[in-house]
């Protein structure tokens, strides 16, 4: 990526009259709002096919005015300030949570950086603006917004929201990580942070097939960025009632529902332009129609794109369950981060190597040798802390018994610990063979003869069965 071609990029922007600047900011929010109004209909519809119900079908033309409705209904609710909240920051949060998910939107190039479109006689850019460090600037507004959330669960005053908040900010934690070493490795390939030089850059391939690992890192990461099923621990109904926003109501309580679904719209228009050529034309398209990426249907692409990214977002929804908490730090920590690092270095080595003027069979073969020597130790130290395992399992197996355990020892009951087993729960016999013994029939204690199976009776026990349905 040659600096010329960066700033002549960034060059077409700050030139248009305040009132065009203002006119596509208006059309960000819109776009951002008519997308989430569709977005909320679309996820209820899907999952109610994929569970062979009907859906939403009363509010307008096939049910499409419910999320509207929605809306509509949480601002009529009434408004309720709990008692125990910091009211100022409990105001705050909501506000805070929702005003960034907005703010990620003006860099994401919805058209070429050329003056391509023509708005009242003048020539602009599909895109709000653009910086020389706008993925930076993506991931500082995404990570501002979590403090909404955090902000949320300590100012209600109520345990089951500061745990919700508490788990968002871990979450985020161990996502952002692996989100930017997956960010870090497209900076390599296009040698810059613009948003629009990087969908420049995948003129001829998009990112998603010579970056494939990074492109799977984000669509994971993304999800838990977003708080969404199956990673939806901070709003986990099953145990903490309803997460960091339980004690919340009306305007407030949609505030959130928005700033999620306005995040689902951000972290999909980041994929798309990160890794699916942005507002490119997919391929079949673009190789026999040359006026496909010009003017205004650049634009048609981008939403396309954005709205196979949502459906995959419904799909998870409606497919997996949720995870374990420690589930979920597992996949970031332990398997997340080692391999987006791992993959960042390979990436590295390989640019490092192009940079060079290196063959492609001489990269393939120094980076394919590295990775079986890194496998082939890896290999061999497996096979000495196995054998010193199995070396060690005669002392164990000749050690004492462990003591018994008592899960109730400390008052309140409590899980094992490795190597700990539950003891036998005590089984209640079944009411007929309690029956039988109680009246010393067949099977009783005075008759001499084994219980009866349970489940097992004479034909007029089971007439008298079948009679009584």
């Amino acid at each position: 990526m040659s600096p010329s071609l960066a700033a002549e990029n960034l060059s077409v922007f700050g030139h248009d009259p305040w009132w065009l600047v203002v006119l596509k900011a208006v059309f960000c929010f819109a776009f951002l709002m008519v997308t989430v109004l569709f977005s909320i209909v679309w996820e209820r519809k899907v999952v109610a096919w994929m569970q062979l119900r009907i859906g939403p079908n009363r509010h307008g033309p096939w049910g499409m005015l419910q999320s509207l409705a929605d809306g509509v209904k949480l601002m009529l609710k009434e408004d309720i300030v709990v008692r125990r909240a910091d009211k100022v920051v409990y105001v705050l949060a909501p506000i805070v949570s929702a005003v960034p998910a907005f703010m990620a939107i003006a860099v994401i190039p919805f058209g070429p950086a050329g003056n391509e479109v023509s708005v009242f006689g003048h020539r602009t850019a599909l895109q709000l603006t653009d910086l020389p460090i706008a993925m930076l600037y993506i991931l500082a507004v995404a990570s501002v917004g979590i403090y909404g959330i955090v902000l949320a669960g300590w100012s209600s005053g109520s345990t089951y929201p500061l745990l919700g908040g508490l788990r968002s900010c871990a979450q985020m934690i161990s996502y952002e990580i692996a989100m930017g070493a997956a960010f870090a490795s497209v900076f390599l390939y296009s040698g810059s942070m613009s948003t629009s030089t990087i969908v420049e850059q995948q003129h001829d391939r998009w990112y998603i097939l010579l970056l494939p690992v990074s492109f799977i890192l984000y669509i994971v990461t993304m999800v838990g960025e977003t708080n969404r099923a199956p990673f939806d621990m901070p709003e986990s109904e099953g145990d903490l009632v309803g997460g960091f926003n339980t004690e919340y109501s009306s305007i407030k309580f949609a505030m959130f529902m928005l700033a999620e679904y306005v995040n689902m719209v951000t972290v999909s228009a980041v994929a798309t332009t990160l890794f699916l050529g942005g507002w490119r034309a997919p391929w079949p398209v673009s190789a026999f129609w040359e006026g496909a990426n010009h003017g205004w249907w650049p634009l048609l692409w981008f939403v396309v794109k954005v709205q196979l990214l949502l459906f995959f977002f419904i799909w998870l929804r409606g497919t997996l369950p949720r995870v374990r908490y420690d589930q979920l730090m597992k996949l970031g920590w332990k398997v997340l981060i080692p391999v987006s690092v791992t993959w960042l270095m390979l990436v590295a080595t390989v640019r490092a190597l192009r940079n060079e003027n290196y063959d492609f069979g001489d990269i393939l073969l120094y980076v394919g040798g590295g990775v079986l020597a890194v496998l082939l130790l890896s290999f061999i130290a497996d096979m000495f802390r196995e054998k010193a395992r199995r070396a060690e399992a005669p002392a164990a197996a000749s050690a004492e018994a462990p003591a018994a355990f008592d899960p109730m020892a400390g008052g309140f009951p409590v899980p094992p610990l490795p190597g700990q087993q539950l003891p036998p729960v005590p089984r209640r016999r079944p009411r007929r063979e309690r029956e039988l013994i109680a009246s010393g029939g067949p099977g009783g204690a005075d008759s001499g003869e084994h219980p009866r199976t349970p489940g097992a009776s004479d034909g007029s026990l089971e007439g008298k069965e079948a009679s009584d349905g």
